[in-house]
Formats: C-alpha cells, sequence, structure tokens
C-alpha cells in the first residue's frame, strides 16, 4: 500500500513539473504584421537638448514678484524683486506658471541684456522645489496656441510703475500700480515713450483679459487724461482700434 501511494506521488509531480512549461509557453503571443495587426506606432520626437548648455550661461538669483503676459493672456516671463524683467516663451505658459509662483525664490539661467534690466531666459529654477523649467525650442511645448480669449472693453488709469521689454529690448508696454500690464505694439510704445515712463500718470482703453496670473490690457487708445487719448496705430492685419 506504502509503495503504491509513493509511485502515485511521483507521478503526480512529474505530471505538475511537465505540464509547468507547457503552460508557460501556450500563453497567447502577439499577433506578427503579417497576420494583418497594426504596426506599433512611431515613437514622437525626443525633446533635443537646448542650443546652449544652461549651466553654462550666467546665473541670476531673484525673488518673483509677478508674472507678466502677453496681450492674449499667456505667461511669458517673470519680474523679480529688484525690477529685473525675465522673458520666457509663452508656448512655455503652462511648464511655467506650476513651477513657479510669485514669492518664490528662483535661478535663472540666461541672457542679460546690455541697457536694461532684462534677461532672455533658457531656463528657470525653483530654488525649493528644484524645478526647472528649459527653453528646447519653438517645437517641444504643449503645442499650438489655443483661440484667443474674448476680451472684455475696459479703461484703466494709473501711474506707470516700470516699462516692459520684448526679448529683444524693445518697450512693449508698461506695468501701472495697480498691478495691470499695458501692451502696445513697439513703434507705438517709442512714440509714447515720454507716457510711458515710470511715474507718469496714464489712461488707456482697450480689450481686457483678467487671469489668475494677472491682468493685461491690449491698448487701442491712450493719454495722460480720459480727454487726452490718441488712438494706437497698429501693422496690416492687426486688430484695429475700437471706435
Amino acid at each position: 500500500m506504502k509503495r503504491s501511494l509513493r509511485l502515485v506521488t511521483i507521478a503526480g509531480t512529474a505530471l505538475v513539473s511537465s505540464a509547468i512549461p507547457a503552460l508557460l509557453y501556450a500563453q497567447p503571443l502577439p499577433p506578427s504584421p503579417s497576420a494583418g495587426a497594426p504596426p506599433p506606432p512611431p515613437p514622437g520626437p525626443a525633446a533635443p537638448a537646448p542650443v546652449y548648455d544652461p549651466q553654462q550661461l550666467p546665473a541670476i538669483n531673484g525673488t518673483v514678484t509677478r508674472y507678466t503676459l502677453t496681450p492674449r493672456g499667456d505667461v511669458d516671463g517673470l519680474i523679480l524683486t529688484d525690477g529685473t524683467e525675465v522673458h520666457f516663451p509663452p508656448h512655455l505658459s503652462t511648464q511655467l506658471v506650476y513651477a513657479v509662483r510669485p514669492s518664490d525664490a528662483v535661478t535663472v539661467r540666461g541672457l542679460k541684456a546690455l541697457s536694461v534690466p532684462l534677461v532672455a531666459a533658457v531656463s528657470i529654477t525653483n530654488d525649493r522645489s528644484g524645478q526647472t523649467v528649459t527653453d528646447n525650442g519653438p517645437g517641444f511645448g504643449p503645442g499650438p496656441k489655443g483661440p484667443r480669449e474674448a476680451g472684455q472693453p475696459m479703461t484703466v488709469q494709473g501711474r506707470v510703475q516700470m516699462a516692459l521689454h520684448g526679448p529683444r529690448g524693445d518697450v512693449n508696454g508698461v506695468l501701472i500700480e495697480d498691478g495691470t500690464i499695458l501692451r502696445l505694439p513697439p513703434p507705438e510704445a517709442e512714440r509714447f515713450v515720454a507716457l510711458l515712463a515710470p511715474g507718469q500718470a496714464v489712461t488707456a482703453q482697450g480689450d481686457a483679459i483678467t487671469t489668475p496670473m494677472g491682468r493685461v490690457l491690449d491698448v487701442q487708445s491712450i493719454g495722460p487724461s480720459p480727454t487726452q487719448l490718441s488712438f494706437i496705430q497698429r501693422p496690416p492685419g492687426k486688430k484695429g482700434p475700437r471706435p
């Protein structure tokens, strides 16, 4: 009887041992391309390395006071407590807002302008969290811009706190004391350069966009007072002045 049980046990063990490889090799295999299955999708383009190594560029340290905005409401940079403007491509607006907020200490690496306190940033790092946003070029962001958000007609008044610049150093707007950003084409900013000097009283009318990141006015007319307004001239194809 004992010999019979031993034979049954040995036979059962051998059966299980031989069944395990069979079960493993019996798993269904993915269909081959010749069987009519669609080929795997090609890998997407990998983001290239920046043209410049950010670590080799000058480092500027400071604390963020506010974002700067384009006329369409995208974040295109930062203003630091010492008045330095940090310009960053607006196609990276979402990444920048998630990585850096007002009152955060940051390290900016980029190229400093000669005559104005402006930095064209290649990378911005939040010193506390370590998050870094790097500009890898216009083709490597969240995608094309969406439709422009509709602005609301508005008149604002205040004193100019500081001039704002584009990445090439040309004046393209101002920040007034209540935090509103006024944007206008660089040729018109040059025409009204005396009005846009810090401390000057200014009245502006245009389309305003208010976001959690701030308020920006796409200026249609501007002057020293509500009774002394001049229309902003725009290049052909751009939005003209409101009647």
